[in-house]
């Protein structure tokens, strides 16, 4: 190291910058450990990172949410810089859930921390949760942000090391379940306490008075990297116009949007969108910002780090009151129905310049996200919630994936973790044959789950719960997952109520024996079905994604019935008078 002008050989460099990565990723592994909610746990809704003292972004966690993630970035610049440095002390903890501020909507919970070195503060730690609860009114139809939850601004969790006992107080008579809110805050505070502890680690070994300098360089490295990677498309203006559907009765919400490259730089505008609207699917500015940020790095230059550099080449506009940049109190509880689609529209935009770079669209764009409400037996309430995935779009090289979360970078919540948390009961849950987009490269399969509340049919006993509500934050009910280059769409969602379309905007109230089924739709496919390797095809038949008879009218592959084995002579000649 070469200290005199704070330059960092690349050797030195990249054991620094692998160990600030593992740093990260140990207080990522915390909240695993020490979380109680399983949507925490399990489906790993939450995001880690640092910065430097000036609050740019540094390092975020491998399994961060993207969503959570971009906005942190920009978010904490503005919240770190709000206070002098020198009005920080040793033992504070922040608190803050602004959705226009940080991640987007109220559940989204902040604990942040300064960290102190040799007596002054040297960076900055915080952690994003997605608290199953905030209080308010769970449903994605409420008219604005009063009624979805406690709004919690900017405050002191522990003043010098003491815990504000008035305000966990305060919260936790405003939350269903307070036992798991208190358990995922203090997961949230020790996920901090290592990332701080490990930091001072690093800064002793390597005699290090200050990490800024370590920061520059990351940071300006990353910069230029970003920079070389967006110049290798061709310079212009890439313009797209999409639809988000409306849930139940709402309109549909028109998206426009053009990308512009110019050298080094893109601008992304959102001028000509829909305006606002008065239920809960508004975006902030700062989660709009995060997809389509992980659009363009995802897409040109996905192994490059994360963190201030890679975020100063993109720039976006957006206009205040539309629906990608919302003002307060607009409602936001379900802002990933629209947010998450903001990848695939910048995909869409730039589909003509760089084709081998984007994917068609995904099932599990926008994540399908279920909130579940009721009591045991005894009374005692419970309240959860999963994420599920559908399949995610083909690319140019690859098959699309099943069950993806994409672009969110969720999980599947285990069968087993849903029961044990709550009454009800998992039927099944299976992928969907032919729900994939067929094409040269074949989109993810769609998945079905089917839950019971039990108590149907004359049962009677303790474990017969009371009524059950479920909050539905979902799409692709009306428009499917679009194929792309020829490559056709996957299948589109359904959400059932006793066999019957149910109505995902509202609450749904099951009561003792009521079956809801939640399916998700396919990926869709990316170039020529026709030109799919046959072996490919027969593979799928194998494995039952595809159906002998879609193989036959898809993909014009002929497998036999008894064998399901490719029939190769029939197949040409059937392609050849295609």
């Amino acid at each position: 190291m070469n200290k005199n002008n704070n330059k960092f050989d690349p050797i030195t460099l990249e054991i620094l910058w692998k160990r600030l990565v593992s740093i990260v990723d140990e207080s990522d592994a915390s909240v695993i450990r020490t979380a109680f909610s399983s949507l925490l746990r399990d489906a790993h809704d939450y995001t880690c990172m640092f910065t430097d003292s000036r609050g740019q972004e540094l390092v975020q966690g491998t399994l961060c949410t993207p969503g959570q993630a971009g906005a942190m970035a920009l978010g904490m610049k503005k919240i770190v810089n709000s206070i002098p440095l020198e009005d920080y002390n040793e033992g504070d903890v922040f608190i803050i859930n602004d959705p226009w501020l940080l991640a987007g909507h109220l559940n989204d919970v902040c604990v942040w921390s300064p960290i102190f070195f040799k007596g002054k503060p040297v960076a900055f730690t915080a952690c994003v949760f997605h608290h199953t609860d905030i209080g308010g009114r769970t449903a994605s139809d409420n008219r604005d942000v009063y009624a979805e939850g406690l709004y919690i601004p900017l405050t002191k969790l522990y003043d010098t090391g003491k815990l504000n006992e008035s305000l966990v107080n305060m919260i936790r008579w405003n939350v269903r379940t307070a036992t798991e809110f208190d358990g995922d805050i203090r997961s949230q505070v020790a996920a901090n306490h290592i990332c701080s502890q490990k930091i001072i680690e690093m800064m002793e070994d390597e005699g290090l008075d200050t990490l800024d300098d370590l920061a520059d360089e990351i940071i300006d490295r990353t910069e230029i990297s970003m920079r070389k990677a967006i110049k290798k498309i061709t310079d212009g203006t890439y313009a797209h116009e999409g639809i988000i559907e409306g849930a139940g009765n709402k309109p549909d919400i028109p998206i426009k949007l053009t990308v512009k490259v110019d050298g080094s730089n893109i601008h992304v505008d959102f001028d000509g969108t829909s305006k606002q609207v008065d239920w809960g699917v508004n975006v902030v500015y700062n989660f709009t910002y995060a997809y389509v940020f992980m659009a363009i790095k995802s897409a040109f230059d996905p192994g490059i780090p994360i963190n201030e550099g890679a975020i100063r080449p993109i720039t976006m506009t957006a206009p205040k009151g539309s629906i990608v940049n919302c003002t307060f109190p607009a409602a936001v509880a379900a802002r990933m129905v629209v947010g998450h689609f903001m990848t695939e529209m910048v995909f869409n935009a730039l589909a003509k310049a760089a084709p081998d770079n984007i994917i068609a669209g995904s099932g599990g764009t926008p994540a399908q996200t279920n909130i579940f409400h009721g009591s045991f037996a005894n009374g005692k309430p419970w309240h959860t919630m999963i994420i599920r995935g559908g399949g995610m779009g083909a690319s140019s090289r690859f098959d699309g994936h099943h069950c993806a979360i994409f672009p969110a970078n969720g999980a599947n919540t285990p069968v087993e973790i849903l029961e044990s948390d709550t009454t009800m009961i998992v039927e099944s849950r299976s992928l969907i044959q032919d729900s994939g987009g067929p094409g040269k490269q074949r989109g993810g399969i769609g998945r079905q789950m089917i839950v019971r509340s039990p108590g149907g049919d004359g049962e009677t006993g303790e474990n017969v719960p009371g009524t059950t509500s479920i909050a539905v934050q979902a799409g692709r009910y009306i428009y499917p997952p679009e194929g792309i280059f020829g490559g056709k769409d996957g299948s589109k969602a359904q959400y059932l109520k006793n066999g019957e379309n149910a109505d995902p905007s509202g609450l749904t109230f099951c009561e003792p024996g009521d079956r809801i089924s939640f399916i998700s739709a396919g990926g869709g496919g990316y170039g020529d079905p026709f030109e799919r390797d046959p072996k490919a095809v027969e593979r799928d038949v194998e494995y039952g994604y595809v159906s002998i008879e879609k193989a036959k009218q898809d993909y014009g592959v002929i497998i036999e019935p008894d064998s399901l084995k490719l029939n190769m002579d029939e197949t040409l000649q059937l392609r050849e008078n295609k």
